[in-house]
Parts: structure tokens; sequence; C-alpha cells
């Protein structure tokens, strides 16, 4: 079957339900919550006006993290973790040469060196960016320690760890974020602020993908641990980056759930090849697709497809498309907006009166249209942000929400309920593609708060 084929096949199947398919929905019921454990919907904690931070994890996401954290006031950076001494080394002189800041206290070495930078007295906050492996486990134990955590993405790999983050976070009153940055990208945001003021109608659908040729980049990662577990596992094993921005705009658990999905995946070509060719090995096993699509429903009937490819070569997309009932957005590979004419407040957008939301509008009104619902932390961030960098500026938003919430003592814009819905797609699509890609039902992470919220905001 080609590649081209299998959206028809996948919403045919799945979306109007057809013989056994339909039928055979593979359940995942979500544990009762322990007695005396409650949701951590809109969870705040007191102003910490100073938040001092531990790095784990200096390979290739954790330096630019530092450097970023560097340039944040009331950010002290008191810890560096890392296996390997020399990681550990540059980074704390390039915090002191560069930023003139204190050195930090090292670890490094030992493979569970982490655990004496989570047992610190005077850390507030743990920012993970380790191998996969390791992100959920350090979590959980940084919480035990008293800590707030950020954990880069993908923050769980298996619903044995989503749901031990949970309750860890659940029970110990501390935040559990994941480093979702493309959450802040500059379209995304505006969009966001677009579909909270209803400018798209009611969103019935959305796409999302993480698209990326890595050829490239597979020599960056340290004894190769993500080809490995691309070896070791299949389905969509990097979803986060697609998938977040869809179900924020969404309000996925602001009153909407996701209740099922169902994946498809072709053979295994690309990455095989990459390996025989860099190391001459012979592949016979490999078990992840070169490219994987997902179909999502939402307990109001609403929809999103996410996709997942590594290996071929196109060009990058995280595909981002909001379909509503009065507009459409998409940024991959042409950004634009179509609304019609009653969408938008018509005050300073030109030919705001031909608007039909049956082709895109003029490059000049979706500039106007993007500048009048620019999102509020854009426009207060957004110079120093594409100044700093990172992907643009939208690490750097990210990093900044983070500490300014903690600083004020105000609800995270992501919490762990994000963290697992975002993750889940990791062990559930790989359950669906096992079992002839049945429907597989996605668990109510909150337990049964998910409509006590009805949209998306991010605390002023």
């Amino acid at each position: 079957m080609k590649t081209k084929s299998l959206i028809p096949v996948l919403m045919t199947c799945f979306l109007m339900g057809c013989g056994e398919v339909a039928d055979q929905l593979i359940k995942t019921p979500a544990p009762t919550r322990p007695a005396g454990q409650k949701d951590v919907l809109k969870l705040t904690a007191d102003p910490i006006p100073t938040v001092r931070v531990a790095f784990i994890g200096l390979g290739m996401r954790g330096p630019g993290a530092v450097n970023r954290m560097a340039q944040i006031d009331g950010v002290e950076i008191v810890a560096l973790c890392d296996l390997r001494q020399e990681r550990v080394e540059a980074v704390n002189k390039n915090l002191t040469e560069r930023f003139g800041k204190p050195k930090a206290k090292e670890f490094y070495g030992d493979p569970e060196s982490w655990r004496q930078v989570t047992a610190l007295p005077g850390i507030d906050l743990v920012y993970i960016a380790t191998d996969w492996k390791n992100h959920a486990r350090i979590g959980v134990q940084a919480m035990k320690d008293g800590k707030h955590v950020a954990i880069e993405v993908p923050a769980a790999m298996t619903m044995e760890e989503i749901w031990e983050l949970i309750n860890t976070s659940e029970q110990t009153r501390k935040h559990c974020m994941q480093l979702e940055n493309c959450v802040y990208d500059f379209f995304e945001l505006t969009c966001l602020n677009m579909a909270g003021q209803g400018v798209f109608g009611e969103i019935l659908h959305g796409e999302g993908a993480y698209i990326h040729g890595l050829q490239p980049f597979w020599p960056s990662y340290w004894n190769n641990w993500r080809m490995d577990f691309n070896r070791e596992h299949r389905g969509d094993v990097y979803p986060t980056h697609g998938l977040g921005p869809v179900c924020l705009a969404m309000s996925i658990h602001r009153g909407d759930r996701l209740t099922r999905l169902v994946s498809m995946d072709t053979k295994a070509v690309g990455n095989p090849a990459y390996i025989k060719e860099t190391t001459g090995e012979e592949v016979t096993r490999f078990r992840n697709g070169d490219h994987t699509m997902t179909m999502i429903r939402t307990e109001k009937d609403k929809t999103i497809l996410i996709q997942h490819n590594v290996t071929s070569p196109r060009p990058y997309s995280r595909m981002f498309q909001l379909s509503g009932t009065k507009g459409f957005a998409n940024k991959y590979p042409v950004q634009g907006l179509a609304l019609a004419s009653d969408a938008v407040d018509p005050e300073g957008i030109p030919n705001h009166e031909d608007l039909n939301a049956h082709s895109f509008v003029p490059d000049e009104t979706r500039d106007a249209l993007m500048e009048k619902y620019k999102h509020p932390i854009a426009k207060e961030v957004e110079e120093k942000a594409k100044k700093v960098g990172g992907h643009g500026g939208m690490d750097y938003i990210m990093d900044y929400r983070l500490i300014y919430c903690l600083q004020k003592g105000l609800p995270l814009d992501m919490d762990v309920y994000d963290l697992a819905e975002w993750c889940c797609l990791i062990p559930l699509t790989e359950i669906s593609l096992d079992n002839g890609s049945v429907p597989v039902e996605i668990p109510d992470f909150t337990r049964g708060a998910w409509d006590r919220l009805d949209k998306v905001e991010f605390a002023k």
C-alpha cells in the first residue's frame, strides 16, 4: 500500500467504523487515584523570586538551555550534571566567562550522579535534558526530593512512566512541565490567541507532525541511543512537537479530551539503509517504519492527525493545521490563514471585505491579522527572544515563561496532563500497530477533571 493511500483508509475504518476494526478497541483504563491525592489542574506554588536551577544532561539540548537561563533575570544556576566531565566543565566555563555568573557545582562520571543533584538542598527547579530513557525516572525522583521539574521531550516513553509522573506531581504538589518549545513558536502562539478569541469558529480538526530527515544528526546522539530506540520500538516515538500546539488550540483537558487513536505505518527502509551505508551492518530487524500516521478522536467528536518521519528525503515539517467552522490556519509548507469575513474584527485589516475562507488571505491581510492577534507573551518578549535565540526564539520564550510563572507563583502554561497526553502516543501507537492498526483507548489522565476548565489560559 502506498503511503498516500493510508489517510482515507484510516479515516474510513476509524472515524466511520467498519467491521471488526471498529469493535476491537483496546482498553487502557486510568488507574484509580490514590486516596488523599487530588488533581493538579491550575496548580500553584509559593512564589520563588530567585529560581535556583540545576541542569542534568549537557549533551545536545542542555548547553543551550543553560545559556538561555543565564540571560533571564532572577535565575541562579547552581548545579551542572552530565556523564562526561568535559561537557560539565565546558558549560561551566561558558557560564562564568561569557555571562559572568558564579561557577556552578559540578557532577559527572557516575551514571547515577544525578541522584546527588536532585537531593541537594537549595534547588527549586531541576531541568532535565538527558537521553529519553532517563527523563521520567529523574523527574520522579526530583519531585520526591522536593523540586519542581522541567523535562525535555518526550518526557515519558511508557504508560508506567506517564502515570508515575502524574501520581508523583499530584502527591508532592510539585510542577512537572514538559519542555515543548513548539508551543511557543510565533505563528503557533498567534493561532492559539486567535483560537481563544473564536476567530476560527469551532475547531473541528487539527494536524501536526515531526517530519525531519535526521541522517546528518544521527552521529550526534551519544552511544546511538535515539537510533536504537527506533530499532526496538514501533510507532510515533516523537509526537509532542506536532501534537502539543494542536492540543492547546483545541483545549484538550480544558473542556475536551482525547479518547482513542489508531495508527498505521509503512515498512522500514530508510534507516536500515542508512545503517548499512554507514556501518556495513545488514539490518534484518528494524521495528519502526519510515512513515507513521495516527488519527485521534476526542470526547466531543473532533479529530487530530499526527505524522512521524525521520528518514525520508523531504522538507522539514511540523504540519500544524487548524480547521474550524470559520477559518483555517496552516504553517507548513506554506504559512497562511483562510478566514470568513465575519470571523475577525475588521478594524485595521485590509481587504477584510473579500475574505471567504476558501483561499488564503492576501499576504498584506495575513500580516495585519498576525499583528492584530499577536499573543501577549510574544509582544512582551519577542525582541529579546529573537536576540537570545533557540529555534528562532521559541526556546527562550519557553524558558522565560517557566521562570516567570515560578517567580509569580502562577500555574504553568503546560501541566503534567499535557505531558501525559502528548507522550502517550509513544506506547499507544505501538500497541495499535502491533495489533493490526486497531483503535486504542487514550485514558483520561485527569481522572474526571478534564471538563472543569473551559479554555486554555496562560497566566499573567
